[in-house]
């Protein structure tokens, strides 16, 4: 782990600045580090911003508790790099108790979005969709300051998993999840118990416990909690599919299993109805939020979200809408 940041390197800084989403880790409330995919902005002092809804606060809930975080920057696609390295950023993270909704302050984030996932323009397209999704725009603000970097060659193309002579429960369900995706974000602790994320394998059973394939210079694994994130996404941000697992790793002779203990339900789940529910599961959150704090529901300036889309359009970088897909889980 180099001690400084890649400020000067145009490769790493352009995996930073193209890659639509890296994967975020935080240290759960027991100590697992549990990672999910967000959208990173880069600022001019060398600090990431990253935001999360109020509907989905678990992120910055961690953080308040152990500000130790860590960004893997390992998925390419729509970013118009290839064979761009695994980028690793490892700091400490804090996040104030306040519910943003100013846009023009955080324009630079809102126009990044809108560009990069045009089809979330759906939420504030009539005035039913704002008040039903008026909550993506209640932001909680997460700057990450990275302490140290590494970087190492992408993951190679290997053997799908086998779901041969698959366990029974927990396990086996997270191994037919995971097998739908090529590889996986293994969420481990340092020796020093800071989170650390590295792509890898799952590839088949392993008794009751999930096979892994981990690269040789691997070499400072440590056992204990762990979990596994799958997800992927299309060019515009969109039709996204994630999978979360919780377990612990072992050492097991000369490889590496994971035990899985319990599945949390990602985006691309069910069907229309399970997109209802989580709607309406993600406005209780919200309102929750809001009500612990005793704070009134915020009016969202979406005349300036407008202002900002505008703009988008007048450079000529905003790109047709979708309509497939859902409710993002963190962008």
């Amino acid at each position: 782990m180099t001690s400084v940041l890649p400020s000067s390197d145009p490769d790493l800084l352009a995996v930073i600045d193209r890659y639509r989403t890296c994967e975020f880790a935080t240290l759960s409330k027991s100590g697992v580090p549990i990672a999910w995919p967000t959208v990173p902005l880069r600022r001019p002092d060398g600090t990431l911003l990253i935001t999360t809804s109020i509907a989905l606060p678990q992120k910055a809930y961690n953080v308040r508790r152990d500000g130790r975080v860590a960004l893997l920057f390992s998925e390419p696609t729509a970013s118009g790099l290839t064979g761009a390295p695994e980028l690793l950023l490892q700091g400490t993270a804090t996040c104030p108790d306040e519910v943003v909704t100013d846009i023009r302050a955080h324009a630079d984030y809102w126009q990044r979005l809108h560009e990069r996932q045009p089809a979330n323009a759906m939420y504030s397209s009539n005035p039913l969709s704002r008040r039903l999704f008026d909550w993506y725009y209640m932001r909680l603000l997460i700057t990450v300051t990275p302490s140290g970097w590494s970087a190492r060659p992408p993951l190679p193309p290997g053997p799908a998993t086998s779901t041969d002579a698959a366990p029974g429960g927990t396990a086996g369900e997270a191994l037919g999840r995971l097998a739908t995706f090529p590889s996986a974000v293994l969420g481990t602790r340092d020796p020093d118990g800071a989170p650390r994320l590295r792509r890898i394998r799952v590839t088949g059973p392993a008794g009751g416990a999930l096979a892994l394939s981990i690269r040789e210079d691997d070499d400072d694994l440590v056992p204990g909690p762990a979990s596994l994130l799958a997800h992927s996404h299309d060019d515009r941000l969109w039709s996204q599919r994630s999978t979360v697992v919780l377990g612990a790793l072992a050492r097991t002779g000369d490889g590496w299993t994971f035990q899985p203990q319990r599945i949390i339900g990602g985006l691309g789940d069910g069907g229309p109805l399970a997109l209802v529910r989580m709607i309406r599961e993600l406005r209780r959150t919200a309102q929750g939020y809001l009500e612990r704090r005793s704070l009134p529901r915020p009016q969202i300036p979406f005349a300036d979200l407008k202002e900002v889309k505008a703009g988008l359009r007048g450079a000529g970088t905003e790109r047709r809408q979708e309509t497939a897909g859902g409710p993002p889980s963190s962008p």
